[in-house]
């Protein structure tokens, strides 16, 4: 017998009815939880400068500690993905918020290039749980006519964290040192930190308290409860039917290699772009870590939520209409994101940034919701983090390569051979547009019938 398709109404596992707005409560508690997730990340990235001073580290070993956090993030997203599949996603998210936050204490007390590598790609394992869990729990408390604007409410927190991340990393780096004076049996004991320790001991702290408070008021929904009523929870699928349900379509696929694509972009500029101010633009190091991030993620809050709105609206009224406001962003971004590499003034720069910033919000309010299109509430973890893993893979990639390329490029300096790397992404975004095109005019509608034929059977 198909499943009945009528709203379900709101209730926990346990039994407790949900208030009709708590679905909105939900994206509003795992907002905080991305910040810190971004936060935590992005605080080295704000204080590589520093880093590459202090520890004498070349760009190209910097490429490394920056990849590290990406291989480890890439690798372990498919098993996170098929473990939030199967177990309580709420204990994956609020636990790995609190591992990744001890993680990120951790960090300050790093002094060689070994120990960086390690706590980054410590850091890639307990934050690849956080994704393909989350995303999954706001699918099942969103239908799909709030779904867009519901994950792109939830994206805006990704851009706030990677602004203060690397901000007030680098201000804390440039500005403040620490000596605390600890009297402990009978005895002082001195602590000093350095300014650039201090955002990680921050960050790191109030991610801990913040994920033992959520314990308290994150709820666990039904698998599906956002689309079917009064139907038991399917039995977990095997891994063979969880890939049947991914793949059974080519527009996931695609969704995932333009995925891959994009991140690549926005890895480059999570990590590189306060070393390519400071080093081009002789920004100050606190200047460059908020101007780096600032312009195009402020911009990307902007746009992102009006974004998430538009593409619910059109997906309304056309299959491929969450794809197509993808589409529109990569493609009118790529010539920003050419001339964000290829700037010899700051107002050129920044005028650039904001504007590149505007167009990544349109693709990225539609990530996830667009992939949620083609697949079965039952494996949505699953493809959440097999998509985290292709677009980390190319983040990771793309990372190390404009380190190196920096040091062994042609253009005869690092700063021009960062600059060309940079502006390369422009030919990325054009080349992802192209394939969303032809995904939301040829396949997506056939890919979402087919999505809706192969849901839980009651």
């Amino acid at each position: 017998m198909e499943a009945d398709l009528k709203p379900q109404s709101a209730a926990s596992p346990a039994g407790r009815t949900t208030p009709p707005n708590y679905k909105w409560w939900v994206v509003f508690m795992l907002w905080f939880v991305c910040f810190f997730n971004y936060a935590d990340r992005q605080a080295l990235s704000g204080i590589a400068p520093k880093l590459k001073e202090e520890f004498h580290f070349t760009n190209d070993q910097m490429g490394l500690i920056g990849s590290a956090f990406m291989w480890i993030y890439a690798a372990g997203a498919p098993f996170a993905g098929f473990i939030a599949d199967r177990f309580r996603r709420v204990n994956l998210i609020l636990g790995g918020c609190f591992f990744w936050s001890v993680v990120t204490v951790a960090t300050g007390w790093c002094s060689q290039l070994w120990q960086f590598i390690g706590v980054r790609a410590l850091e890639g394992f307990g934050e690849t749980f956080y994704f393909p869990a989350s995303m999954s729990l706001v699918s099942d408390y969103h239908s799909p006519k709030t779904r867009s604007r519901a994950m792109a409410f939830h994206q805006s927190s990704v851009y706030a964290g990677t602004i203060l991340g690397s901000w007030l990393g680098a201000l804390l780096a440039q500005e403040l040192s620490l000596k605390v004076m600890l009297y402990v049996f009978g005895k002082t004991v001195s602590f000093n930190a350095a300014g650039w320790q201090l955002s990680f001991f921050v960050f790191g702290t109030l991610g801990m308290v913040l994920a033992g408070a959520l314990f308290v008021f994150l709820r666990e929904p039904k698998r599906g409860e956002s689309e079917f009523a009064s139907i038991a929870p399917a039995a977990s699928p095997d891994l063979r039917t969880t890939l049947a349900d991914i793949f059974h379509t080519r527009t996931a696929p695609l969704l995932m290699l333009v995925f891959a694509g994009a991140n690549a972009v926005a890895g480059v500029f999570l990590f590189w772009t306060p070393t390519f101010l400071v080093k081009k633009f002789h920004f100050q190091l606190a200047a460059a870590g908020l101007n780096g991030a600032v312009y195009i993620h402020l911009a990307s809050a902007c746009s992102v939520p009006f974004c998430g709105m538009l593409a619910d609206k059109l997906a309304s009224r056309y299959a491929g209409g969450r794809i197509l406001a993808q589409a529109f962003g990569l493609l009118v971004g790529a010539g920003f994101l050419s001339l964000v590499g290829l700037a010899e003034n700051v107002k050129t720069l920044l005028i650039a940034m904001t504007c590149f910033g505007l167009c990544k919000g349109c693709y990225d309010a539609g990530i996830f919701a667009s992939l949620y299109d083609v697949v079965p509430p039952r494996s949505r973890a699953t493809a959440a983090g097999i998509m985290n893993t292709v677009g980390w893979i190319g983040g990771a990639i793309a990372t190390w390569l404009t380190g190196w390329y920096a040091d062994h490029g042609s253009h005869g300096s690092d700063v021009a051979n960062m600059s060309h790397a940079i502006a390369y992404g422009g030919l990325i975004y054009l080349a992802g547009a192209g394939i969303l095109i032809a995904a939301a005019t040829t396949l997506l509608r056939r890919d979402t019938i087919g999505a809706a034929r192969d849901l839980p059977k009651s």
